[in-house]
């Protein structure tokens, strides 16, 4: 930040400015608190980045905190990634941490809650917790285990902590308020019992594991965390929270909650990317269908991008639907100044120069980034038999057509005017195979000594030295707005991916996985993990222009 008025602003912001100015706080820590069961999406860049930024503002504190209560999720392969996505983002922390490593003194602390008659072992299997919590007209029933001696409880909870009860067979709750009209203040869950598989960490030390609400603020409090950042759905928690933290007389952080992405044409739901990914419907965690941040960075995007889409989408306190084509817009925007210019060819149909002398090449000069004259320029081989896109030529042309048809001239890029003389077809099918023309060799670089408008300019990669390439076209996965429900697969899109058999100039035969550009006149892309030299692969990031939105016009 150069300055204060660079900065955004929010209520968190503003909030976390009051408590070091009203001293509640002298300092400010957040920490980013993700689940090793996963891999983070673009949801997940918001929660992140807010949490990083709000801290890095202050010139104050980020840990990186797993929340490992649950080791029949866990995997120490989702810890590596979580931490590879965020450092991709730009995010940094001085401290790394596992809510396993709290285990100890957050056992003591339910000790100390059990002591003081506010919790409990009970023996109710979890469907008749459940059915016994009551609704939200209708109060809770009390177990009929509520009102043990704490000398009894005390002895459970530490034959639970040993192991000598099997899995479900009783947990601790919080003893609280049955009658609470907050569902989760009527007697919650703190620990469950868990024997496999081992922890990943701790591996079978433990035999009872704490529930999230039950870790989450008192682990905040232990690391001293100054404002616990979480998503609108901790809202109704938060009562919870704060009861713990009053019974147990410990630090009390601030815990505030911001609204969380929704994006349209999109799912975040874990279980439901779960399926997509186990049931084959996409072709794993970093799909570039998918919404998670490897496969966005597979699909080309850049984290500048990302980080722009958050800002813009900026900081509420109410759910809404956030359109896609922002973060369209902003992978564009920053692609526009980055990516060098590159042609290829996606639907090749074959264009035949007649006049143009048959062994003849001519090296073109053809910029990196028109917007860029520091991106320099290169050469690209031209030569009497191209390629150009099939629906660039049309025999009987349709009306405000100005691309090349019989008798037009159309302007090739960076090259000569070209008319067109006519075709070749398949005698059998009526297919045409070629498109025939001739050139005026006065026009090198596309303009007509004598001034002469030209209304269409269109691209191009010589026959002769073009590299063949796999082009990945990829497109929205889902075909409605919000596909957010048990029946989303429903709405896939069935052209999610199309696959072209392309030609590209020659200089990209060398092509770097990770290399993004753009196709001139077609979109971003970007080379993927599985292009190797002798077969190159490329992903669409983008198209040049929001077709989606023209689509849904013409469907209004």
């Amino acid at each position: 930040m150069t300055s204060e008025e660079t900065r955004p602003t929010d209520f968190i912001r503003e909030t976390v400015t009051e408590d070091l100015e009203d001293g509640r706080f002298n300092y400010v820590r957040t920490r980013l608190p993700p689940e090793p069961n996963g891999y983070l999406h673009i949801g997940h860049a918001k929660a992140f980045l807010i949490d990083y930024l709000v801290a890095h503002e202050q010139n104050g504190e980020l840990y990186l905190r797993f929340d490992d209560t649950n080791p029949v999720k866990e995997d120490l392969e989702y810890v590596e990634a979580i931490k590879e996505d965020a450092r991709w983002l730009g995010i940094e922390w001085v401290k790394e941490t596992y809510a396993s490593d709290y285990f100890g003194a957050l056992y003591e602390w339910a000790v100390k809650l059990v002591k003081k008659g506010k919790a409990y072992v009970d023996d109710q299997t979890p469907e008749e917790v459940s059915s016994t919590r009551g609704t939200l007209t209708e109060p809770g029933t009390e177990s009929p285990y509520r009102n043990r001696s704490v000398e009894e409880n005390l002895s459970l909870l530490e034959r639970m902590k040993n192991g000598e009860f099997p899995d479900g067979l009783c947990t601790l709750r919080a003893k609280i308020d049955m009658a609470h009209p907050n569902l989760n203040m009527r007697d919650p869950v703190m620990y469950r019992i868990i024997h496999e598989p081992a922890h990943h960490r701790t591996e079978y030390t433990w035999k009872i594991y704490p529930m999230y609400d039950w870790a989450h603020g008192q682990n905040d409090s232990m690391e001293g965390i100054t404002h616990s950042l979480c998503s609108l759905e901790y809202e109704n928690h938060r009562p919870l929270y704060e009861w713990f933290l009053e019974e147990l007389e410990v630090f009390k952080p601030r815990q505030m909650e911001f609204s969380r992405l929704v994006l349209n044409y999109t799912i975040l739901s874990k279980r439901y990317l779960r399926q997509l990914v186990d049931e084959g419907l996409v072709c794993g965690w970093d799909d570039p269908r998918m919404p998670t941040l490897r496969a966005l960075r597979r699909r080309g995007y850049t984290r500048e991008a990302i980080r722009d889409f958050i800002q813009r989408v900026g900081v509420a306190k109410s759910d809404s639907v956030i359109d896609i084509a922002l973060l369209e817009a902003c992978i564009r925007d920053d692609l526009n100044v980055r990516a060098p210019r590159r042609m290829g060819v996606l639907e090749p149909i074959k264009l035949i120069i007649d006049n143009f002398p048959e062994d003849q090449k001519v090296d073109l000069e053809a910029d990196n980034n028109p917007g860029d004259p520091g991106a320099g320029s290169r050469k690209v081989p031209f030569c009497r038999e191209l390629y150009i896109e099939r629906s660039d030529f049309q025999e009987e042309p349709q009306k405000k057509f100005y691309r090349l048809f019989p008798g037009n001239e159309v302007r090739l890029r960076y090259a000569y005017l070209v008319t067109c003389t006519g075709v070749v077809k398949d005698p059998e099918t009526g297919e045409i195979l070629e498109v025939h023309c001739t050139y005026d060799p006065e026009t090198r670089g596309g303009d007509a000594p004598d001034g002469r408008r030209i209304k269409s300019t269109i691209h191009w990669v010589s026959a002769r030295h073009a590299v063949p390439a796999e082009v990945r076209l990829y497109d929205r996965l889902f075909t409605i707005e919000n596909p957010d429900s048990e029946s989303f697969k429903d709405y896939l899109n069935p052209n999610s991916l199309e696959i072209a058999h392309a030609f590209v100039e020659p200089g990209l035969a060398q092509a770097e996985p990770g290399f993004r550009l753009q196709f001139e006149r077609l979109g971003y892309f970007s080379v993927d993990q599985d292009s190797t030299a002798d077969n190159l692969v490329f992903n669409r990031t983008v198209p040049l222009r929001d077709s989606w939105a023209k689509i849904q016009k013409k469907q209004r």
